[in-house]
């Protein structure tokens, strides 16, 4: 019981990721790929996503974090009407307006299997809300079954596949508001 209140009188931060965070992000990008490869799956293990892209992300603005009392907890790249991949879509997207794209979502060993990714996305949905963004999406290979979840109890829209990096991912869209 005790734990739970003091899960609970946690403050978490979601903000613009700062050059600063760039270590932070990548021992929590490198703990998500390992994780990824401890659960047999294929995604991350060819090299992407690496410095260079968290570097590339803070340089673009597209860097976001989630921060709790102890530091960052975790991080996705957030980008405006800007994924070529979903030009071409095995199905259909909800919307044809603006949309924010939602990717390289991580979670820290230190608090993984605790809810944050969940927190991350509603704080990415407020995010876009406030920007007056009316869509998210995202999306994800087929053998990522913690995403998916998160994906599936926030109301997310399964459209249909993309071919990202030369693979088939699950696309996902939901309309705010």
């Amino acid at each position: 019981m005790e734990g739970t209140n003091k899960e609970q009188a946690k403050t978490f931060i979601f903000r613009k990721a700062e050059a600063a965070d760039a270590d932070h992000i990548w021992e929590i990008l490198q703990q998500a790929i390992e994780r990824r490869r401890l659960d047999g799956s294929r995604q991350w293990q060819d090299g992407y996503p690496n410095p260079d892209t968290v570097k590339n992300d803070l340089e673009n603005g597209w860097g976001f974090v989630l921060v709790d009392d102890e530091g960052v907890i975790a991080y996705s790249a957030l980008i405006l009407n800007d994924e070529p991949a979903y030009n071409q879509i095995d199905g259909a997207w909800l919307t044809l307006g603006d949309f924010l794209v939602v990717h390289r979502v991580a979670v820290s060993d230190r608090v993984a299997g605790k809810g944050i990714a969940t927190r991350l996305f509603k704080a990415i949905e407020q995010y876009a809300i406030a920007q007056h963004i009316p869509s998210i999406k995202v999306d994800t290979i087929f053998d990522n079954p913690a995403m998916l979840r998160v994906l599936e109890k926030l109301d997310y829209i399964y459209c249909g596949e993309v071919i990202l990096f030369g693979a088939p991912r699950k696309a996902f869209e939901k309309v705010l508001g």
